[in-house]
């Protein structure tokens, strides 16, 4: 990742993380937003937590799955303008290795080639998209609501839309920044913004069964196909099938491949190495 290398994810365990809860549960890394006094809005030292969070769970080989929630009545307001404008009023985690670029949160989930899930319980704002967006699965209760204020305050959410059109059309990404009003669960359903709608008593249960339905499929097959999936957005369409055919191969070699064939000839349940 462009952000954080394999070698700094090597210093996770003795972070301190002031925004953000994390942990590992088997093969389900989860992410917690922590700052419910703000609504979660993220300062420029949370984005740099959330990535690095991120790279973590993107390095680490028993991670075979990400899920982000957040704590408090509000999944994320998106960035404290703030912080972001005045260095003053943003906290910085000595604790945390040096980022090597500007955090961006979308092109920090962009890079990310593990599924990951939004476990949305709340209203979503501004550059809480980026979140959302940059998520393979947003399941979202009834009641949470979605919206680009930022017009309102005279500014474009800007950096959401290259996340946004990526999963909803451009004319319906520009009519969400253009009137800045709520949007339901509903309504995003409706247009691909939320993969699921779930009731808030059974979202928690819902979540973790999807989280395991994935990890009980073979990971390295799901990295290798996550990243060629990106890669050939950058080819021409006349190369793309050469490519992917070049990429299966590749994969027929793995241990999985085999364990995957022979579990299936010996009706078992197959045992991934991840190799």
């Amino acid at each position: 990742m462009q952000f954080y290398s394999k070698e700094d994810i090597q210093a996770f365990d003795t972070v301190r993380f002031m925004y953000i809860q994390t942990t590992l549960t088997g093969h389900i890394f989860t992410i917690t937003l922590n700052r419910p006094e703000k609504r979660n809005a993220f300062t420029p030292t949370m984005a740099e937590e959330i990535i690095y969070a991120i790279a973590y769970a993107h390095y680490n080989p028993e991670v075979r799955c990400v899920i982000v929630q957040a704590a408090g009545p509000v999944f994320c307001a998106g960035a404290d303008l703030n912080a972001f404008h005045d260095s003053s009023a943003n906290q910085t985690n000595d604790t945390l290795p040096q980022s090597r670029e500007e955090a961006r949160l979308g092109d920090a989930f962009e890079q990310l080639l593990k599924p990951s899930i939004a476990k949305v319980e709340g209203p979503v704002l501004a550059g809480g998209f980026l979140i959302i967006c940059g998520c393979n699965f947003v399941v979202s209760t009834p009641n949470a609501n979605f919206s680009l204020p930022e017009v309102k305050r005279g500014i474009w959410p800007m950096q959401v839309m290259a996340s946004l059109s990526k999963v909803v059309s451009d004319r319906k990404a520009l009519e969400m920044a253009i009137s800045g009003r709520n949007y339901t669960a509903k309504e995003v359903l409706d247009f691909g913004l939320v993969t699921f709608i779930v009731e808030k008593e059974s979202i928690h249960s819902e979540v973790d069964k999807l989280a395991d339905m994935i990890c009980e499929n073979a990971p390295l097959a799901i990295t290798a196909g996550m990243s060629a999936f990106q890669q050939i957005k950058n080819l021409a369409e006349h190369e793309q099938h050469a490519f992917l055919k070049a990429q299966l191969d590749h994969l027929l070699q793995s241990e999985d491949a085999k364990e995957g064939v022979l579990a299936f000839k010996e009706k078992r349940n197959p045992d991934w190495k991840n190799k």
